[in-house]
């Protein structure tokens, strides 16, 4: 497995507006074409208004895969246009992990 982990950095006072967006337009989309969620955060000490989340993948090809797919899929613009209206996101940091031989997670 590899873990696609993403830390997006939110407007102060937008991250309860983002997530609300997020669960009600984006999420039921990435479930659907990504597939493995494994958390979804908030940052509550150290760097604020950040939210952290994880996607499993089987390897970076599935991961390629079921990008590719949702990018096909027109309620992901839908969200893309919808979420460049607001203006929440400040920035992205994306980080593909491999798990340890002894990591619980595999």
């Amino acid at each position: 497995m590899v873990v696609d982990h993403r830390t997006y950095s939110i407007r102060p006072g937008k991250v309860k507006a983002w997530l609300e967006n997020y669960e009600k337009f984006v999420l039921p989309v990435q479930v659907r074409h990504l597939g493995n969620l494994l958390g979804f955060f908030v940052s509550d000490i150290g760097p604020l208004n950040q939210i952290v989340f994880m996607w499993g993948y089987e390897d970076l090809a599935d991961r390629e895969r079921r990008r590719v797919a949702m990018d096909a899929d027109p309620a992901w613009h839908i969200y893309l246009a919808k979420s460049a209206e607001v203006g929440a996101l400040l920035a992205q940091e994306n980080k593909i992990l491999k798990p340890t031989s002894f990591s619980p997670i595999k």
